[in-house]
């Protein structure tokens, strides 16, 4: 698998935009101008945009010239949700299906992929605006796991979830408030969805109400809550040892 960079500056993101060169997501400054160009041909290509302040460029950037616009060079491909059921139907287990509603951290992303691999997840869904995309960062952090569990990217979690009780899994929010039950007090028999929430902000709100149970990790020191990607490991561990 190969990784790719950033492309960063005005001209050098219209050159990889005309060329078809892999672009995950394409950032661009607040309210900056002369970008009309490059937001069309990111909207004509699929690509998803997002606004964001110059700090936040600033981090992102692998050079002193982005100026006001970055795009993130995709370093594996997005598979499709047939892929995941069709992964599922030679498991002969039921769907143990992961979704993250939320995450923008790729290193965050990269380790809930590379937990959801080793605890014999058929897939990860995300977001296509709201989440890390996928580049060299976090295939790096998911060491290999791009290569053996589909990754999906859908415009709406909500109807997603809608589409999963259909089919008979269970949708798990984890959530950390008290109004959620303990891990070790759920059932988590038959096919399942585990939904991660943003980091800091958890889930939003249309997702927790299309949940069918939110669910806990009892927390026992001073720290109020887990990183998003440890938090996963421990439920998956959980879900895949109570079945």
């Amino acid at each position: 698998m190969e990784t790719t960079q950033n492309f960063e500056g005005r001209h050098t993101v219209k050159e990889a935009l005309l060329t078809g060169l892999p672009i995950d997501k394409l950032y661009i400054l607040k309210d900056a101008h002369g970008l009309s160009e490059i937001r069309r041909l990111a909207r004509e290509s699929g690509i998803p945009i997002v606004e964001c302040d110059r700090a936040r460029l600033n981090a992102m950037a692998q050079t002193e010239a982005h100026q006001g616009v970055i795009a993130s060079g995709a370093a594996h491909d997005w598979a499709e949700l047939d892929d995941i059921w069709q992964k599922v139907e030679q498991s002969g287990l039921p769907p143990l299906i992961v979704v993250c509603d939320g995450v923008e951290d790729p290193r965050n992303l990269g380790a809930i992929i590379r937990t959801a691999e080793c605890a014999g997840a058929h897939g990860v869904v995300v977001p296509k605006r709201r989440s890390a995309g996928l580049t060299g960062t976090l295939a790096k952090t998911a060491a290999g796991a791009l290569e053996h569990i589909p990754i999906v990217r859908v415009p709406n979690i909500t109807a997603l979830l809608k589409d999963f009780k259909t089919r008979g899994l269970w949708v798990y929010g984890a959530e950390c408030g008290e109004e959620a039950q303990s891990i070790y007090e759920t059932d988590f028999s038959g096919g399942v969805a585990l939904v991660m929430g943003a980091e800091g902000e958890g889930l939003s709100r249309l997702v927790k109400e299309n949940c069918d149970t939110l669910v806990r990790i009892p927390i026992y020191g001073n720290t109020q809550s887990l990183n998003v990607s440890t938090a996963c490991g421990v439920i998956l561990w959980t879900i895949k040892t109570s079945i």
